[in-house]
This record gives C-alpha cells, sequence and structure tokens, in this order.
C-alpha cells in the first residue's frame, strides 16, 4: 500500500488513509484537536541526539540517513518501525511531520524503508 508524508500543517486529504505524526516533539502552533492524526509513534523518530546533530543541514542528510537507520533496527525505534509496517499493511499511509524540509527528513527516509 502507499506510504506519503507531508507537512502536518497541511489540510488533510481524502486519500491519505491513515495520518501518523512521526515527529518526538508536538508541532509548534497546532492544537490537538485540530491536528487532525490518527496515531502519535514519537519513538519511530530520530533520537534527539542526532535531531539536534543534524540540524536539518542538507550537507548532512546522507550521513543522517544511514545514523538514523541504525537507530532504527533495535529498541523501541524497532518496534514503532514494526507498528508503521502493520498500519501499511491494512491501506495508504501518511507520515505527518512539522519539519519545513519534508524530502530531507526523517519522514522521507521512513517512506523510502517502508517502499523498499
Amino acid at each position: 500500500m502507499p506510504v506519503t508524508y507531508r507537512r502536518i500543517y497541511a489540510e488533510p486529504e481524502p486519500e491519505e488513509g491513515t495520518r501518523v505524526l512521526v515527529d518526538r516533539l508536538w508541532p509548534r502552533g497546532l492544537r490537538k484537536e485540530d491536528a487532525g492524526f490518527d496515531e502519535w509513534l514519537r519513538e519511530v523518530a530520530p533520537s534527539t541526539e542526532l535531531r539536534r546533530w543534524y540540524g536539518h543541514q542538507p550537507e548532512l542528510y546522507a550521513e543522517f540517513r544511514q545514523r538514523y537507520l541504525a537507530e532504527l533496527g533495535t529498541g523501541a525505534p524497532a518496534e514503532a518501525l514494526r507498528r508503521l509496517r502493520e498500519l501499511a499493511g491494512g491501506g495508504p499511509v501518511t507520515l505527518l511531520t512539522a519539519t519545513r524540509d519534508a524530502e530531507l527528513s526523517h519522514a522521507a527516509v521512513l517512506v523510502e524503508l517502508l517502499a523498499g
């Protein structure tokens, strides 16, 4: 089933299927009642240390991707990734992030991983 990503601030579309927030922190300026998501898997987000190291610097994306994939291999992140795979097996899933540059975010890495 298709897995896509988009910013949580965008209006929901009917074809998005299950909407999963994949950020560790709550999105700024968004009220929970206005968020419109089905599940929040904060454990699948990069660790605070990795997120701070990366700082969404495009030149660090390749290294960020490798470090993030390593984090997803164990513990709570691996369990959250299993949950995402389960959701994706049941129909369309849209991963939601507050990241400004979603193309260079953990959500893009997750979509690539789930598609492969």
